[in-house]
């Protein structure tokens, strides 16, 4: 993934951005996304040459456990670059209130 020395954020409070997550963070989480990404292929390869839904549910299982991975390590890079951030301002009432609705958002059913 190749990222511009400056990053500006596209939406939402630029505070609040993944312009603010480190590097190697960005690379680890690309990195993750795009295993992601191949395991997802691989199962739409399997169903369509009709593989066993045993098979096919581990595969999509393992999808959701690495999926999984990356809402924990973006939680935690939010939390690191904007939720901190935001409490050391003095604006530690703001700072929880972001922290609960990112939470919100990741354990939201679909």
């Amino acid at each position: 993934m190749k990222v511009k020395a400056k990053r500006k954020p596209l939406i939402g409070h630029p505070e609040s951005s993944a312009a603010n997550v480190p590097e190697p963070v960005l690379r680890d989480l690309d990195s993750r996304l795009a295993r992601i990404e191949g395991h997802v292929a691989a199962i739409r390869r399997m169903m369509a040459a009709g593989e066993d839904c045993d098979s096919l549910l581990v595969q999509a299982s393992a999808v959701r456990s690495a999926l999984n991975g990356v809402l924990v390590s973006l939680m935690e890079a939010h939390l690191q670059t904007c939720v901190a951030s935001c409490a050391k301002s003095g604006n530690a009432q703001e700072a929880v209130e972001r922290f609960r609705a990112a939470l919100a958002t990741v354990l939201r059913r679909g």
